[in-house]
Parts: structure tokens; sequence; C-alpha cells
């Protein structure tokens, strides 16, 4: 377990080869790059925020292109594709790609034309379907709708709404226009809602009779030149029209999707360009050089410097940095330790002079995951489930690779503590035995016991466990600040605290009625638990005596020393905290047993049996996603609230290198 040593680097060349030596870096992902230009300097920065812009833009319009193709044409895809990698391209074919990226251009942009196309054909349908609505009272009408009468008539055509009759239109005529003697008044057809009339007058009374109809609420149709019935049809042709062109549209989309892979090229060479021009404009030169400056890894400077100096004329300086240098942190672990980085990450990276905690974090996490989850039945799912993905799908991503790895491991000890206690399944093989087979004498026996049935003993386990793993965290504690040269805060901030909380929990255990309450079958000799109790008070002593020795004041050292022996309740407190130990564990094994004991309640009868396979299949699906969700949240509190407590503080900054942070492809370059 390791922070890797790192170097500041420095790289001057010549501004002719500005482009191939970014992109050698960009490929290589090795450098973080960190110009910072100085005042009196005779170098400038480049304004290129316009390219990058267009680059940006670009990127935009392909990633539509892909959502249009993604809608219209998708593509078939295996169960397991979503978790798939990038995939890796030499530079040769990243060149001969690229040189295509303007004709790819081209078709991302007629995929974007054809969307709005389709949108906007779409998006006519809905309002033609209601003008055809709107005519459909209308289509025994052999007039056209725009109709106002002849020279010596006028005609009004319209509706009213309610369910009115042509009488009940004749009174209110004569209410609202009793000057007008003669109005024929028919009707058309209409619905529950409406009525739809022909009224026609002379043309003298045209005024009376539509200020009549004003105040009865008479809405004209959509005016149209043309007979219902036909403009109807019109309407439905361009229907038929507007659909073909939609049809039209998808079949030239569906047309393109053969060129996907070469726009989801495009989309990642324009991000890649996008992102060295963002870099490009940090830079600091001058008419002729260009500088780099920046961190990288002590294993990768060499190989980079080789490959510089051998392809450019370029001038690379490798220095250790200073102690005011914010040096960012890569972390280098073995394979069993390399999963738990991402717990470490999400915490904090350690910060200078911290020692790397993943791999006390991996001792302990699979273990104590193993334990709050502990059912063999669930492990093996695990397993399986994680095995097969690291198998079967391609191209994986560091970071998901190792969060597979995790829980393959996290399955392993659960595997291992569900046959200690014996629960596979909970107690599903006694429970099918019983009710299908007539042998309730079938089991699957604990190795060690079962937690349900001594859950005082697990308890105490769960205690020594925490215990353990608290004192690990002060012995790393301790071997720091020896590493550090500081023997004395050694001494200080993990000696007097093994003293005090060891002392005590050794003076404790010479109590016979505290060894009887946790069910122990031994006790302490007392000559140990004096030796215990001396020590514990030195340590106590020790803890008043140095917890404050930054003050001068002796008076404040001592109230700071008394309120950090006060800190002994927070192990209290801490170790109690790992009864959720107990408590996860009884939680995964009682639910179990109430799925299996629900599913067995119709008996061993077929209908029995299809309702158990049921019950069992949904009930343990959830039991599994809750409970390993229980157990990943509680073993991350376990390691940074009680674990890191005791030693760790973080603060780390991540390594950011200048690299392809791209959706769909990647460039390998060996050098």
């Amino acid at each position: 377990m390791a922070v890797v040593p790192m170097k500041k680097v420095l790289i001057c060349g010549l501004k002719k080869d500005r482009k191939q030596i970014l992109e050698l870096l960009q490929r290589q992902g090795a450098v973080e790059i960190s110009n910072v230009l100085e005042e009196d300097s005779i170098f400038r920065k480049t304004d290129v925020s316009s390219s990058k812009t267009v680059f940006e833009r670009n990127a935009a319009v392909v990633e539509q292109a892909l959502s249009v193709l993604a809608e219209y044409a998708p593509e078939k895809k295996g169960l397991l594709a979503g978790f798939e990698g990038r995939e890796t391209l030499s530079v040769e074919e990243y060149e001969s790609s690229a040189g295509k990226h303007d004709e790819i251009m081209k078709t991302a942009y007629r995929l974007q034309e054809l969307e709005k196309e389709i949108a906007e054909n779409k998006g006519m349908i809905p309002k033609l379907e209601q003008q055809i609505d709107a005519l459909e009272p209308w289509k025994n009408f052999d007039l056209p709708l725009d109709y106002r009468g002849t020279r010596q008539t006028a005609a009004f055509i319209g509706s009213l709404a309610g369910d009115i009759t042509l009488e009940k239109v004749h009174e209110l005529l004569g209410q609202y226009a009793p000057q007008v003697e003669s109005v024929d008044v028919t009707g058309i057809g209409g619905t529950a809602e409406q009525i739809c009339l022909f009224i026609v007058c002379h043309r003298a009374d045209a005024d009376a009779v539509e200020d009549a109809l004003h105040k009865m609420n008479f809405s004209r149709p959509p005016l149209s030149h043309e007979v219902p019935a036909k403009k109807q049809k019109e309407l439905e042709e361009k229907i038929r029209q507007v659909n073909a062109a939609v049809e039209k549209a998808k079949a030239e989309v569906v047309g393109l999707a053969g060129q996907a892979e070469q726009i989801r090229f495009v989309m990642d060479y324009y991000t890649m360009r996008a992102e060295k021009y963002g870099v490009l404009g940090g830079l600091v030169q001058s008419r002729r050089v260009f500088l780099v400056t920046g961190y990288i890894s002590v294993p990768e400077a060499p190989k980079l410097q080789k490959a510089l100096e051998s392809r450019f004329d370029v001038v690379v300086e490798l220095t250790e940095p200073s102690d005011q240098d914010d040096v960012p942190v890569i972390l280098h672990n073995n394979k069993f330790v390399e999963p738990v980085e991402s717990v470490v990450e999400s915490y904090s990276l350690p910060g200078k002079g911290e020692m790397d905690p993943s791999g006390a974090v991996a001792m302990f996490y699979y273990v104590l995951f193993g334990l709050m989850l502990s059912d063999a039945a669930y492990g093996l799912i695990m397993i399986i489930g994680c095995t097969y993905c690291l198998k079967k799908i391609k191209n994986l991503e560091p970071g998901f690779r190792k969060m597979l790895k995790m829980f393959l491991y996290c399955g392993i000890s659960t595997t291992f503590w569900g046959f200690m206690f014996g629960s596979f399944f909970g107690d599903a093989v006694n429970v099918i035995a019983t009710t299908f087979f007539g042998r309730p004498d079938i089991r699957l026996a604990p190795i060690w016991f079962e937690p349900v049935s001594l859950p005082m003993k697990m308890l105490v386990f769960a205690f020594a466990l925490g215990i353990l793993h608290l004192f690990t965290g002060l012995g790393i504690k301790l071997y720091s600040c020896v590493k550090g040269g500081s023997v004395t805060d050694a001494l200080y901030d993990a000696g007097f605290w093994y003293m005090l909380v060891g002392g005590a929990i050794l003076y404790l255990l010479t109590m016979p009625m505290f060894t009887d309450m946790l069910g122990l079958s031994f006790v302490v000799p007392a000559a140990v638990g004096n030796v215990c109790a001396v020590l514990a008070v030195i340590g106590a002593v020790g803890i008043i005596l140095t917890s404050g020795r930054e003050s001068k004041n002796w008076f404040k050292r001592i109230l700071k020393g008394l309120y950090g022996v006060y800190g002994v309740t927070s192990y209290l407190s801490d170790i109690l905290s790992y009864s959720r130990l107990l408590a996860l564990g009884l939680a995964t094994s009682v639910i179990s047993t109430v799925f299996n004991k629900m599913g067995s309640m119709l008996g061993g009868n077929i209908f029995g049996a299809i309702v158990f396979i049921l019950v069992f299949l949904i009930g343990h699906s959830l039991n599994l996603a809750i409970n390993a969700l229980g157990a990943y949240v509680h073993t991350n509190r376990l390691q940074f609230v009680e674990f890191f407590g005791k030693f760790y503080e973080g603060g780390g900054r991540k390594f950011e290198p200048f690299a392809i942070h791209t959706k769909y492809y990647k460039v390998k370059e060996d050098i």
C-alpha cells in the first residue's frame, strides 16, 4: 500500500511541435498540467476560446445526431452492453478515422435536419386532425362554410352550444330581433354539445339578425372556400402526405444508422480537441517556444521523458516538489487492496506525509461486509454475478472493474460467514426439506454457531472485532508518528490511549459480573487486572498531561488534558457502534426466515410449490438488495467514522491528468 511519489515536470518545446506534443501527452494521460504565468514573464497565453467553442458545438451536434439514431434506429445490444467500456484504438486507427470527420459532420447535420423535419410534421398532424373534427358536424352540408348569401339574402352558418331545438332558436331570434319579420333556420346536424345551423334572412335584416346571434353566443365554424366533405378529404390526404413524409424521414435515418460507429468516433474526436484547446489556452508561450508545467508520477516520468526527447526537439526537466506545492495523489496497491481505493477516495485521499490506509481498510472491509450480510447463498450470487461481469463485459473501465472486484471479495466473505453461521437463504434448506420432502431432520448446520440462537455470543464477537479494528487504527497512528521521527507523539497520541482503553477493558474482564453478563467462559486473573488498572491510570494521567501540550500555560494545558481524557467516552460509543454487525446480520437471517415461512404456508402440494417459488424469488431478491445496500452503507460508516477517526485526516487532492476523457473510444500509444 503506497502513495505513488510524484515529480514536477517542465517541458519546453518548439511551437511548431506543440500540436503533436499535446496529443502525445493527452494519449498517455500521465501529466497533470498546471501552468502558472508569472507577471514579469516574456511568455504570454493564447486566446483559443473561439476554436474551443466550435469543437464543443460540433460535439453537441454529433451527440444530438446519436440521440436521433437511438430513437429511430436503435441498435440491438446485449444485456450487459450498457456496462461496456470504451473501445481502444491504435494511433493509426485514430488518425485514419479522424481524416473523415468533415464527411461525418455532414451526416450529423443531416440527422439533425431530419429530426427537425420529423418533429414539425408530427406537430402538424394533431392540428389537421383537429380541423377534420371541427368539420365533422358539417360533413353533410353542401355549401362552403364561408358562404354569406346572395344579393337579396344574408346567410349565417354556425352553431349554438347546448341542447337546444329549432323552435327555441326561432323563439330567441324573435326575442332579440323582434323587428325581423322573416328568418329561415335550418338544422344541419350536431352533437349532444351543440346544434349546427344554417340561417337565412333578408339582406336588410342582416345586422339585426347578426346582433341577435351574437347575444345567443353563436359561433362560426372554420372558414373554408370548399364544401366541408371535400375539405375533409383534402385534410385527410394532407395527413397521409405528412405521415408519408415522416416515414420517409425515418427511413432515411435508418439508412444512416450504419454510420453510427463513425459518428460516435467524431463525437469523441471533437471532445478530445475541445479538451486539448482548453489546455492550449492555458499554455505559456512566446513566438517560437511554449512551456508545459505540471506533475507526473515517478514510474511514468522516465518513459515519457524518453518518448518526448526521442521524437521532438524538446527539453524535459524533472524536479522534486517543494513542501509548498499542492502535489496531487495517486494510490497504488496490490490486486486485493486496489478495489477499496474508491472507498478511501470517497472519504478523502491521504494528505501530505500521510500513509495510504487502503491496505488496512481492505483487511477489515471485506470481513465487516460479510458479517453484516452473512448468508452463503447471497454471497454465492454476488460471486457468480461479479465473476460473470468481469469475464463477459468488454473493455471494462478501471473504476467499474474495481467496484466489481470489491463486491466479488465481499461476496467471498459473505459466503464464508454464511456457512460459519449456517445460513443459506436463511433456513431454506430445512424449510424445503420439511415442507416438500417430510424430512425435518435435514438442515444446514453452522460450522461455528447460529447468531439467531446465540445473539449475545455474536454481540461479544462484534465488540471484539470492533476493538481490534479501533486498535489497528491506533497502531497506524503510532507507526506514522514513529516513521515521521516523532516518537514522543507516538507515545502521547497512541501509546497512552492503548494503556487507558486496553487496560480498562482487561480490568473489566477480571470482574465475574461483567464476564457473566457477556456470557464469557473465562475471567482474567486479578493480578493481571491490577497491572492493567495501573496501566490505565498511567494512560489517563499521560493523556491529561500531554493532550494540551501545544499550550504554554500549564492551567490551559491541564484543562485541555482533562477534556482529552474525556474522549475515552468516544471509544465506548465507537465500540458500541459495532453492534450493527449483530443487528444487520440478524436482519438478513430473520427476514429470510420470514419469507421462507410465508412461502411454505400452503404446504407441499403443487399449488404450494408454485407459491413457494414465487415468494422465494421475490422475497430473497428484495432481501439481498436491501441488506446488501445496508451492509455497504454501514461498512463504509465504520471505516469513515470509527476507524478513520483514530488516525486519518486526509485532505489530499486527486491526480487529474491531461488525458482522453471520451465516451466511446480511447487511443492507446505504447512508448
